[in-house]
């Protein structure tokens, strides 16, 4: 969510490599969805937050969703955890199923960290908090930028080609998974 993130410059860069006449790319900053911190109480007295109703009603517009996660203590940040698994998989029509924005959707993940992991470890927790835990299909390739500080160019696109060709192949099997699960 801060100017300048890292993990911004890697969304923006992945909406860049995903942009052809075949596929609606979108960059979604939570920033414009702020929403609190889900709570089991409020949520029996009141309907889920507007926030997570608009999220969820973009992200139904798209068939695949790159999620690029900050590295906070070793895991996800707080936002990561409660925007789109606490609050955005609550969100609910009548009749829908728990959980089925997420169970027809295609997810691939990503990190940039200042640091030489890159990112990995919460790599590891959000594939868990968005695969194990509501079920969607996480792609098995994902992209962790190590000392990304220096990675990115002024247009936040990445400097090293071998960076940008694996940022090519997480979103080139991303949207072809997600278009032959839609067929």
């Amino acid at each position: 969510m801060r100017e300048g993130s890292l993990n911004g410059k890697l969304a923006t860069a992945a909406v860049a490599t995903a942009v052809s006449p075949a596929v609606n790319a979108r960059l979604f900053d939570l920033r414009d969805y702020a929403m609190p911190i889900c709570d089991g109480d409020q949520e029996v007295r009141e309907s889920p937050p507007p926030a997570a109703k608009a999220l969820k009603a973009e992200l139904e517009r798209h068939q695949a969703v790159f999620i690029a996660c900050s590295e906070y203590n070793a895991s996800i940040t707080p936002l990561m955890k409660n925007t789109p698994d606490d609050r955005v998989s609550r969100v609910r029509a009548d009749g829908e199923e728990p959980l089925q924005l997420f169970r027809t959707r295609v997810f691939a993940i990503g990190a940039a960290s200042p640091g030489g992991l890159g990112g990995m470890r919460p790599l590891l927790v959000l594939r868990s908090v968005v695969e194990i835990g509501p079920g969607a299909v996480v792609i098995p390739e994902q992209i962790a930028v190590a000392n990304a500080g220096q990675a990115f160019g002024d247009d936040d696109a990445l400097k090293d080609d071998r960076m940008r060709g694996l940022l090519t192949r997480v979103i080139e099997r991303l949207v072809g998974t997600a278009a032959r699960l839609a067929a």
